[in-house]
């Protein structure tokens, strides 16, 4: 059984801009769900993205952080949309 899997994850809007990067590759244990990967997300961000709502896309289609990830999927968290 494979112990780790990696995703690739897409930033936009204030993830990229406190991330600095626009696409991120993050190891993950196997069987990791949307909420882990928003957990390690948010721990990189040390603390900048507390009280922000994020989406979770797999693979270009919206569902819950407790779907299952795999290793090679694209995952997008996405904030709540900015006016201007």
């Amino acid at each position: 059984m494979k112990q780790a899997i990696i995703v690739r994850v897409v930033c936009f809007s204030v993830i990229k801009h406190i991330l600095r990067a626009e696409e991120l590759s993050v190891a993950l244990p196997a069987g990791a769900k949307g909420s882990d990967l928003d957990k390690h997300i948010r721990a990189m961000a040390g603390g900048r993205l507390d009280g922000i709502p994020l989406r979770l896309a797999l693979n270009q289609q919206f569902v819950s952080s407790d779907s299952e990830l795999s290793d090679g999927d694209e995952v997008a968290l996405i904030p709540p949309v900015q006016g201007g």
